[in-house]
């Protein structure tokens, strides 16, 4: 008889096991909407919050609408924690009443992503923690929303774990002979591991006999 076998995939969308304290805006790529000088958007993520001067250390737009940092993680994590440093040499307003957006979206620079929270006032060089446990996404967007002004960042960093896929295979096999569960994880593993590099595999149920409906004999009527 026909078995049939569910096998899981763990490729994401689960947390995968990972290291709170890294710094994973370390690992990313930064843009903006604007460049003022020579304050660029990767400054905001090199390690280093403040220094002799804050020019080499800090981004900074020019004085537009909407002004906007947003930083690229290359992948799906589950974010924790966003940590953002306002200059120490003045202006640490220019941080202020910023959003803090997180998604996969890029749909209007991926401002439209969901909100994390809302910087308030900073003072000279302070570093302040936001709290974004459970929100899953691909970019970190700050961005000062309404009429012009200028956003300058010092540093930003991000704190979460990284996100798996999960993939469902449905497997059947015409012969009950040739189910043997541990077989099938290993020749499976040695497929994919020339494919794919950090992978598990599991059952979400131990292989079963598939029940064949009843054929329908109709009905008999006795006639006398």
């Amino acid at each position: 008889m026909d078995k049939l076998i569910h096998l899981i995939l763990l490729s994401g969308l689960v947390s995968a096991a990972g290291s709170l304290a890294e710094n994973l805006a370390l690992k990313g790529t930064a843009t903006q909407s604007s460049t003022w000088s020579t304050w660029t958007a990767q400054r905001v993520i090199d390690g280093i919050k403040t220094g002799p001067s804050t020019v080499p250390y800090c981004c900074h737009t020019s004085s537009v609408s909407n002004p906007w940092w947003r930083l690229d993680l290359r992948d799906i994590y589950d974010i924790s924690t966003v940590v953002i440093t306002a200059r120490s040499d003045c202006c640490s307003n220019e941080a202020s009443g910023a959003q803090i957006r997180i998604g996969d979206s890029l749909e209007n620079n991926g401002n439209n992503n969901p909100i994390c929270a809302v910087t308030p006032d900073f003072l000279l060089g302070q570093s302040i923690s936001f709290s974004c446990r459970g929100m899953l996404g691909r970019y970190v967007n700050v961005v000062r929303p309404g009429s012009t002004s200028i956003l300058a960042l010092c540093e930003v960093e991000v704190y979460g774990v990284p996100m798996r896929k999960r993939t469902f295979l449905r497997l059947k096999f015409s012969s009950s002979a040739a189910v043997e569960s541990n077989k099938i994880l290993h020749q499976l593993r040695s497929v994919l591991g020339s494919h794919i590099s950090d992978f598990n595999l599991s059952w979400t149920q131990l292989p079963k006999k598939e029940k064949k409906p009843i054929a329908d004999r109709g009905s008999c009527v006795k006639h006398q």
